[in-house]
């Protein structure tokens, strides 16, 4: 999927256009993303450095971890990026887009986290956090 997609927040004081990298969304279920979404986990879609953001200076920015950091809007706190700090990888929510049935649900990730109080009936693929950390760790070794 090379289509530039547009989203924004609810208050519309952020617009947003992106490349996702294809047509699939995820679920992240860890700990912090299910408290920052306020629902069963982040819904994201991949899309590598291809987003660019009018009114950027309406974006909030918490920084979450030693390499990561989420965005929303300081307005109406719309939940809109996770993003690496260093600026090399952006996944999008994926409801933040304004055509979020565009994409197919593939993926969860920190499945070892998911309370056990709900499941999705979509077949994806499941990784735990260790999983997730080995699989990303070796997409940045390219001698692995």
């Amino acid at each position: 999927m090379a289509e530039r997609l547009s989203g924004g927040c609810i208050c519309a004081a952020i617009r947003f256009t992106a490349v996702p990298v294809n047509d699939e969304m995820g679920v992240c279920h860890c700990g912090l993303c299910r408290r920052w979404s306020g629902g069963a986990g982040f819904v994201g879609v991949e899309c590598g450095t291809a987003v660019d953001v009018e009114n950027g200076d309406m974006l909030g920015v918490y920084k979450s971890s030693e390499y990561g950091e989420r965005v929303f809007c300081k307005t109406c706190g719309t939940t809109l990026f996770w993003r690496m700090q260093d600026g090399s990888d952006v996944v999008v929510s994926a409801h933040a887009f304004d055509a979020p049935g565009a994409f197919r649900f593939t993926s969860e990730i920190f499945i070892d986290e998911k309370p056990d109080n709900y499941a999705f009936a979509n077949e994806t693929k499941k990784m735990t956090s260790a999983e997730f950390f080995a699989a990303y760790a070796a997409q940045q070794d390219p001698s692995a």
